[in-house]
């Protein structure tokens, strides 16, 4: 099974990958471009969904709200940035920085007052500024030694407990048995008074655990949002969906469990 994954060679998507030793991995230039392979039965996707200092990836979002995919599997990783360049700071004339990136290690980058020029993933940054003396890049130890960049400041993140929780993408969902969360996007037919209480009251009455929601734009106008909800498996969970649907649109994502990843 084909695998596709954020690409050029050096991103934290490939480096996980790699880590959880798939054997046919497949880079694409974007996250879109993962959804798409999916959608049309190519093979599974590994996406990255949100980060513990720079929250929701926008992109995977929007794929998960449009295309016919599910969620099989998730997986968490330690993210550490370093800045790349050859010579000093002081040097530097821009850096190459993609923008969750940019998020996570703001502090740092403020303080340098150096210009970012934004790219489309770590990998890219790197690219992009190879064999530039007057260019910095922010990546990871991975696309460090993929592209032999020389590291002037080591992590420069703004937090040392950083970590990117990534899902598994599938056309079809998985039966697993031993699956520990489940997600829904739950996408309001209207807009009343209480209507986000009345849909999330049924996961307390059912004494199901909320792990996480998100708000996303739906795209139909401002004020206008799609709800994104994980929540730990429980017996009742058949029930509460079934409540919900009479309530507003649900679109089931998959239950799944945890992958622990390798050192």
């Amino acid at each position: 099974m084909t695998t596709f994954v954020l690409g050029p060679e050096g991103t934290f998507s490939h480096e996980l990958a790699l880590r959880l030793g798939i054997p046919d991995i497949r880079l694409v230039p974007t996250i879109h471009r993962i959804f798409e392979a999916v959608s049309k039965g190519e093979g599974d996707g590994i996406v990255p969904i949100e980060n513990s200092e720079a929250g929701g990836v926008g992109a995977t979002l929007d794929g998960l709200v449009k295309e016919p995919v599910c969620i099989t599997a998730e997986m968490y990783m330690p993210i550490a940035h370093h800045l790349a360049a050859y010579g000093p700071i002081e040097k530097i004339k821009k850096i190459y920085v993609h923008p969750q990136t940019h998020e996570q290690c703001s502090e740092r980058i403020e303080q340098w007052g150096i210009p970012v020029i934004h790219t489309e993933s770590n990998a890219q940054s790197a690219v992009r500024m190879k064999g530039d003396v007057e260019a910095g890049a922010i990546v990871s130890s991975f696309a460090v030694v993929c592209y032999r960049l020389p590291v002037i400041a080591a992590d420069v993140q703004n937090n040392p407990d950083n970590i990117t929780r990534f899902v598994r993408i599938a056309k079809e969902p998985c039966s697993d048995e031993h699956a520990e969360k489940c997600s829904i996007i739950i996408d309001p037919s209207g807009d009343r008074t209480g209507l986000l209480h009345d849909l999330l009251a049924v996961f307390a009455v059912k004494k199901i655990n909320l792990t996480r929601i998100e708000s996303r734009p739906s795209k139909r106008g401002m004020g206008n949002y799609v709800f994104f909800l994980d929540y730990a498996m429980s017996p009742g969970y058949r029930d509460a969906i079934t409540y919900l649907k009479t309530m507003t649109g649900v679109k089931e994502l998959g239950c799944y469990r945890r992958l622990e990843v390798p050192e």
